[in-house]
């Protein structure tokens, strides 16, 4: 059975450059082969700040953007989330996303692409794999860094892969297929 790995955006402000970023490593991630790839933008799903009356972990979905949500994370057996850091932080509507769902979540590995200013976004995603850790979730240490990443864009607004990038990303693509695997009896139902 074929792994499903999820590249997620995890921004969703206007003018956002994590589109970009995603759409490079879902290509490496397509290339690499080792799983059926998807890319998922945050800012499709529309998510308001939590608004479920019942925890997630009892998978009673009321609204409409939460069941579809839900249906999203549970069709991966992995994922990449694609983040900038916000003042030492993950984007809000990252935390928010994950807040949504539980069981979801749960006995999957994650990995970061993380982007930014000097520190290639490395504070938001050391708070993010805390955060993941309350889900069930392994995260990779293997991490793409991207620091100063607007010198990797070009005119037209393309992300330019610079060298050690694919070798980065194709170290966490290979650990997030060993997890996968080594993971998927527990999640059996």
């Amino acid at each position: 059975m074929t792994l499903t790995l999820q590249t997620i955006i995890c921004s969703t402000r206007p003018g956002r450059i994590g589109p970009a970023v995603a759409e490079w490593f879902h290509g490496v991630a397509t290339a690499h082969g080792g799983f059926d790839a998807a890319l998922v933008d945050l800012a499709d799903f529309n998510l308001p700040l939590y608004d479920e009356p019942i925890h997630p972990r009892m998978q009673q979905y009321e609204h409409a953007h939460s069941k579809r949500w839900a249906a999203s994370v549970a069709a991966a057996d992995a994922y990449v989330f694609v983040t900038p850091e916000y003042n030492y932080s993950p984007p809000p509507s990252l935390t928010n996303a994950l807040d949504f769902v539980y069981k979801e979540w749960n006995y999957k590995p994650c990995a970061f692409v993380s982007y930014g200013g000097i520190s290639g976004a490395l504070r938001a995603v050391q708070a993010a794999k805390m955060h993941v850790t309350t889900l069930k979730m392994m995260p990779m240490v293997e991490a793409v860094a991207l620091p100063m990443v607007a010198r990797q864009f070009d005119e037209q607004g393309h992300f330019v892969e610079a060298d050690g990038n694919a070798a980065s990303a194709n170290g966490v693509l290979d650990e997030l297929q060993r997890w996968a695997a080594a993971l998927q009896p527990l999640r059996q139902p």
